[in-house]
């Protein structure tokens, strides 16, 4: 009796291993992709804004943007696509898919601090076999991913030469992976928790109607699995532009790649007009409201119009009350495109 009590207890241990010791479904993990900014002014201009501190999202995109404010609002923004299906494996090819729709990020925005969180991947799969190998190499896979973020930006300026600013982040990942395969002859479960911490360090100086500015994005990362995983890194990035602007005109250009061997770099161009009007209301007072409307491309070569990214933008605010919309589309296809909400309220 107690041989066959140890026997069942080592052949529970193993298949415990075993499904610790399964290789993760995702493996890489790269969110820094341009078509992932949270930002509908950054997506309305391209999707990439390192120079532009009128972006109240600009924390996500450089903190140093941040060594100018002088306000403070709370904002938050919203994604929507059309119903779209995803197969796991493209889940782990990608690993920074979101859900088509979901809230994207929150951030409160205090002069030279920020602090948001983000909802950085949600993506929940189910595939059924298909009835026709029933008797076959049937097989049945679910995949739940989920990730957070939670972030707080400092910046800081120093004028004694030009106009410089600079700002950290620093950020706190936790999240869970669940997956199950279940194929003839075997099954495998993983279910297993992460926690882990990443950097981004951002640079902008300023010199008369031009603005230049310089960031790294997860710098310094690392995710951390339940034991029977190694830790791995986020992917980073290294992006740099170049903006012109007057009170009501800005114009932008920037790249963004990944630092490895393959930098796969993207190229980003971006253009923004601002109205802005007063009127008064019943009682005599002055409302503040501004208009503005925001185009963009971004590529990696530009050969041919499905390798080009073409965006489009337009905020309106009125007082402290802010709306903000941007759509990115692919090859001029409409009915494929990605649309960005934002709703924010703030304080001068």
């Amino acid at each position: 009796m107690m041989r066959s009590l140890l026997l069942f207890a080592l052949i529970f241990l193993c298949a415990e291993l075993a499904a610790y010791g399964a290789v993760l479904p995702i493996a890489s993990f790269d969110y820094g992709a341009p078509e992932n900014n949270v930002s509908p002014m950054a997506i309305g201009m391209g999707c990439l804004n390192v120079t532009n501190a009128s972006d109240f999202y600009a924390s996500y995109s450089n903190p140093a943007l941040l060594g100018e404010n002088d306000y403070s609002l709370f904002a938050a923004s919203f994604r929507v696509k059309g119903a779209e299906d995803m197969t796991i494996a493209e889940a782990a090819q990608f690993s920074n898919v979101l859900r088509p729709s979901q809230f994207k990020y929150i951030t409160l925005l205090a002069q030279q601090t920020a602090w948001t969180y983000q909802p950085v991947a949600a993506v929940n799969i189910v595939e059924i076999p298909d009835p026709a190998f029933a008797n076959n190499q049937s097989s049945y896979r679910y995949l739940d991913y989920q990730l957070d973020k939670w972030q707080i930006s400092i910046a800081g300026a120093d004028n004694s030469w030009r106009p410089v600013r600079f700002g950290l982040n620093a950020k706190y990942l936790t999240g869970r992976l669940v997956y199950l395969r279940s194929e003839r002859p075997d099954t495998t479960f993983i279910d297993t928790k992460v926690k882990g911490f990443s950097t981004d360090l951002g640079l902008t100086l300023q010199t008369g109607s031009y603005t230049f500015g310089l960031v790294a994005t997860d710098l310094l990362s690392r995710l951390y699995w339940d034991w029977g995983y190694d830790s791995v890194p986020l992917q980073s990035r290294l992006a740099f532009g170049a903006q012109y602007g007057t009170e009501y005109l800005t114009v932008s250009a920037g790249a963004q790649g990944k630092l490895s061997k393959t930098p796969d770099t993207t190229y980003h161009l971006g253009l923004q007009y601002l109205w802005d009007w007063q009127s008064a209301n019943a009682s005599g007072q002055n409302n503040t409201q501004a208009l503005t409307a925001r185009v963009g491309i971004y590529s990696r070569d530009f050969y041919g119009v499905d390798n080009i990214n073409y965006t489009l933008g337009a905020g309106y605010n009125y007082n402290v009350f802010r709306f903000d919309f941007a759509l990115n589309n692919k090859g001029l296809q409409l009915r494929d495109s990605e649309y960005l909400f934002s709703l924010g309220v703030g304080l001068p």
